[in-house]
């Protein structure tokens, strides 16, 4: 599996982060940086300074009209009903298995458990 640099939004909790650290990937929290209140385009602005691909079960990621995504490393939506700590990790892990870094640029990915939406987010020039 490729090792993957991930920023966790503030309603991840400690056990998803260290669950996903533990099979290799880099993994920061949000309130690990001082960030847990921010607003999302703050989150976004620091993935993409630390080229870290942005977590998150927050839906305004893909409303162009809160939050326009124009060049990142990629965010990746997870939906997980009901969003429990054991729901949302058995659907990115699977996921990421198989992917790099690369895959995720300009993408916005909404993941649930049996159905992956990939959305390019930047136009090349």
């Amino acid at each position: 599996m490729t090792k993957l640099r991930l920023l966790l939004d503030q309603m991840l909790d400690v056990e998803v982060a260290e669950r996903l650290a533990l099979l290799g990937h880099d993994v920061l929290r949000v309130a690990e940086v001082g960030l847990s209140r921010e607003e999302d385009d703050q989150i976004l602005e620091r993935a993409i300074a630390e080229n870290r691909i942005l977590v998150t079960l927050d839906e305004h990621f893909g409303d162009w009209t809160v939050l326009p995504l124009f060049r990142h490393p990629g965010v990746l939506r997870i939906k997980a009903i009901p969003a429990t700590t054991r729901r949302i990790l058995e659907v990115p892990v699977p996921f990421l298995e198989g992917h790099s870094g690369a895959d995720f640029e300009d993408h916005l990915i909404i993941v649930r458990s049996r159905c992956v939406r990939w959305i390019r987010t930047a136009r090349e020039n």
